[in-house]
């Protein structure tokens, strides 16, 4: 039986991502900041929850032991993230960027995932086959950066996760660790602006975290391939 911890999981892409690894076989522990919301969400798609703050190292710690006394972890995928925009709603491009802004989004999208994946390393190592899937995004991509979007936070924070990606996957060859692009997905990250469903974003998450121990490592994929660094 694969067991998967998801961050970020009560709700849109790891939410949808729990619901179809459960259907698969997995064993998905639903990893969430809020309990009451957590909690629930692990009831309704018949997930473990354990509580989890990417941004806190003692809920880090205990969701860490809470999974090693069950029994150990196969895969890991670091959904949670965060964009910050505007009181207005607007995005925050370089003319209004402070480091206020990029600390906050760089918490949880960088920083947390290093302190989760971090933590969950002596467990991955324990596993026959351990995977891990780095959410990213297609505006991580600077062979396509500039193009349409002017926000800057968000996309320099995915892509110091493909870095991460490559640099954990050179570190730890007997992993599979890739960075996925799950599309422009409708969620309360894009204020619902995405053009894709949820079912259609979390196709390529699937897919990653069920490789087998000869699949690929260290690169960045969407739904339809590799996509340009």
């Amino acid at each position: 039986m694969t067991t998967t911890l998801i961050t970020g999981a009560n709700k849109g892409l790891g939410y949808e991502t729990a619901r179809r690894l459960i259907a698969a076989g997995h064993t998905v522990y639903l990893g969430a900041r809020s309990i009451e919301r957590g909690a629930a969400a692990a009831d309704e798609l018949g997930a473990r929850f354990v509580q989890l703050d990417v941004t806190d190292d003692a809920s880090v710690a205990a969701a860490v032991a809470a999974i090693a006394a069950d029994g150990g972890l196969d895969v890991l995928v670091n959904n949670a993230g965060i964009e910050v925009r505007s009181p207005e709603g607007d995005l925050i491009g370089a003319a209004e960027l402070t480091a206020d802004v990029m600390r906050e989004v760089f918490e949880t999208n960088v920083f947390g995932l290093v302190r989760v994946t971090h933590a969950f390393l002596p467990l991955l190592e324990r596993s026959a086959a351990p995977v891990v899937v780095n959410v990213s995004s297609g505006l991580a991509s600077l062979a396509r950066a500039g193009k349409g979007y002017r926000g800057v936070a968000y996309p320099a924070s995915k892509t110091a996760v493909n870095m991460l990606t490559v640099q954990f996957a050179t570190a730890f060859p007997l992993m599979r660790i890739n960075a996925v692009e799950p599309g422009y997905t409708a969620t309360d990250l894009n204020r619902h602006e995405g053009t894709q469903t949820v079912e259609e974003g979390a196709e390529i998450i699937v897919r990653m975290a069920q490789l087998e121990p000869d699949g690929p490592t260290g690169g960045y994929f969407g739904a339809a391939g590799p996509l340009p660094w």
